[in-house]
């Protein structure tokens, strides 16, 4: 069946803040818990709940729901004031723009984020970049509403009014792919993050493209799974 629905991954699929974001996390967390940030887990496909309750772990602290709570809405203040400085130290990913231009040109098809990053910081981030023009992020699934990337498929889909078989994931970690998998979605997985297409192919993943710049190409795999060049660029 034709795509209707495109659910994007953020950080190292559309953007790369080059450390930044993390940074606004690591003041976020010494502001909350008091503790300077001196560790960090391995966070590729976590979602924000998770990575503070690890990081939390590795500092020897123990937390609750209500910490996360209490952490969200700082970090949310910090991405909004340094916002300029996401812009400038950050940029959109080769293609992406490009791609989701040319996807909002196409009638009937919806895109939208599924990530793991709170709300407000989504927002943020992909408005940094200028890519939110081509986004409904109403419909959008975020990280403070399940630890679980599978659950957020499910949920992306019922706020889109899209059955699985007519929707697509776009992701960068093995995370993106098992959730893409488990909510009986279309994966492509993009090896611009940390993870390289060995590891989300092992994922599950049946086809893994190196960047989005060949957008031309990366369209028709999104609306119809041919792959062309793109799968011999893959291999």
């Amino acid at each position: 069946m034709a795509t209707r629905l495109v659910l994007w991954d953020i950080d190292h699929t559309l953007v790369d803040t080059r450390g930044f974001g993390w940074a606004l996390f690591a003041e976020a967390f010494h502001q909350v818990t008091g503790v300077p940030l001196e560790r960090q887990p391995r966070i590729s496909g976590m979602t924000e709940p998770v990575i503070f309750r690890e990081t939390a772990r590795l500092h020897g602290l123990s937390t609750t729901r209500e910490e996360f709570d209490a952490f969200a809405p700082v970090l949310a203040e910090l991405h909004l004031r340094h916002s300029a400085e996401l812009r400038e130290r950050g940029h959109a990913l080769p293609g992406a723009a490009s791609v989701l231009a040319a996807l909002g040109r196409v009638p009937g098809v919806r895109q939208t984020v599924l990530t793991g990053n709170i709300r407000a910081t989504a927002h943020v981030k992909v408005a940094a970049y200028g890519l939110d023009r081509h986004l409904d992020l109403g419909i959008g699934a975020y990280g403070e509403e399940s630890e679980d990337r599978a659950e957020l498929v499910t949920l992306a889909l019922d706020r889109a009014g899209c059955p699985a078989s007519e929707a697509v994931l776009v992701g960068d970690t093995p995370g993106d792919v098992r959730a893409g998998l488990a909510g009986g979605v279309r994966v492509v997985a993009v090896a611009t993050g940390r993870c390289g297409r060995e590891e989300l192919r092992s994922a599950g993943a049946e086809v893994v493209v190196p960047d989005l710049s060949a957008h031309d190409d990366i369209v028709r795999l999104i609306m119809n799974g041919q792959t062309g060049a793109v799968r011999q660029r893959s291999r």
